[in-house]
């Protein structure tokens, strides 16, 4: 029966050798992730200059990617919402993918349709008429009938609707559920509150923001009021739970951005508002020049304003606390203006110009196509653009 033989031999290992084994594995290893690390960061850093090059550059010419063509004769507007996009006239609403097929249609009989659109939901109303249809992704999802003629509309994102109906000497706003069911009733005179010249509901619905423009001998006064139809506003009078009064200014806009701030714009100023439940302003900046047109983002508040010192025009855009960051002129003035991510789309007709927010004019010329819808499409430097009977995609190229 063999045994087996017992060794004599030891291998000591003293803690000094152990720590320089450490350091000697610490570094082979610190060797092999550097030889990784370096190549991978020099193809990302590569990759983000070559990004920001093209994204930065100007460019001469708008070239078709793709075209999309409908059998369309009427005459139409358009507006972006959700993934695709609404086609609305006298006779109804359809709702179009982004290759400008139809996905449901809603015919109905409009007079003057005007539209309005948050992230989820959106309304057409028959503006002077009595007809308010709310719709989601999906389709219809309700409508509402109102016992005097339309004005204005406001709308949240789960589809409430505020509505100013029009009435001689007391108009009214009135806060309605999708399906046509009365929430809130807002009472107005035009001798004491003044008359609603502007109104817009939060996301949420809770808040409403309401401009009324009033005279106080031969001063035009404004008047902001913030109602607010949660908890916050329940133990207060007409759920009223902020307004601010400011002479010789015609407060003609109001909107929100985000959860937490709302603006009010002025002929010649503007105000921010702070505050999800009691909002409270902020800020105010004066305007020293003739505002054309008014456009706006959760991040970006811009004006495109007349030149006072020369003739033209200049785009200026202020972050949401009410920093300017921009501020440059622009080749023309446009009917159509938006704010697109980080970019200003400003298009007319077949004319166009893109604006970054840092001031780089990236496009300015003729797309080739008569934009009544313009906004950006997946990829560097592609946009959608539809026409009366074509939705096409273009990119931007030297």
């Amino acid at each position: 029966m063999s045994q087996k033989k017992k060794t004599r031999f030891k291998i000591l290992t003293s803690p000094d050798d152990l720590s320089e084994i450490k350091n000697k594995v610490r570094r082979f290893r610190l060797r092999k992730l550097r030889k990784i690390l370096v190549p991978a960061v020099l193809i990302i850093l590569a990759a983000c200059g070559t990004y920001l090059l093209l994204k930065n550059q100007t460019y001469a010419q708008a070239r078709t990617a793709r075209e999309y063509v409908a059998d369309i004769s009427d005459t139409s507007s358009y507006a972006r919402f959700g993934d695709g996009i609404i086609r609305y006239n006298r006779d109804g609403v359809v709702y179009l993918n982004k290759k400008n097929e139809e996905q449901w249609i809603q015919p109905a009989q409009i007079q003057n349709p005007v539209i309005v659109v948050k992230e989820n939901a959106f309304a057409v109303a028959d503006n002077g008429g009595n007809n308010i249809m709310v719709f989601t992704e999906e389709g219809l999802k309700g409508e509402i009938e109102t016992t005097l003629p339309i004005e204005k509309i406001a709308i949240s994102d789960q589809g409430i609707i505020s509505a100013v109906l029009r009435d001689e000497n007391s108009p009214k706003i009135i806060s309605y559920d999708a399906t046509g069911n009365i929430l809130v009733e807002q009472k107005t005179t035009v001798g004491t509150t003044g008359y609603p010249a502007a109104l817009e509901l939060s996301g949420d619905g809770r808040l409403l923001a309401v401009s009324y423009l009033y005279t106080e001998g031969a001063v035009i006064k404004s008047r902001v009021v913030f109602y607010n139809f949660g908890e916050t506003g329940q133990g207060k009078p007409d759920n009223i739970v902020s307004s601010a009064e400011y002479e010789d200014t015609v407060a003609a806009e109001v909107f929100f951005m985000g959860e937490d701030r709302a603006v009010v714009v002025g002929d010649n100023r503007f105000i921010i508002y702070k505050g999800k439940e009691e909002p409270q302003k902020e800020k105010e900046i004066t305007i020293d020049q003739e505002i054309q047109s008014v456009f706006h983002s959760d991040q970006y508040i811009g004006f495109v304003l007349l030149n006072r010192d020369k003739s033209g025009y200049e785009v200026r855009l202020y972050n949401r606390l009410g920093e300017q960051i921009l501020n440059r002129p622009i080749p023309a003035k446009y009917d159509n203006v938006k704010m697109d991510g980080d970019e200003i789309l400003m298009y007319d007709g077949t004319s166009c110009c893109i604006v970054t927010a840092t001031g780089i004019i990236k496009f300015s010329g003729d797309i080739k196509i008569n934009a009544l819808e313009m906004f950006r499409a997946p990829g560097l430097n592609r946009y959608y653009v539809m026409s009366v009977d074509e939705l096409r995609i273009i990119y931007l190229t030297k």
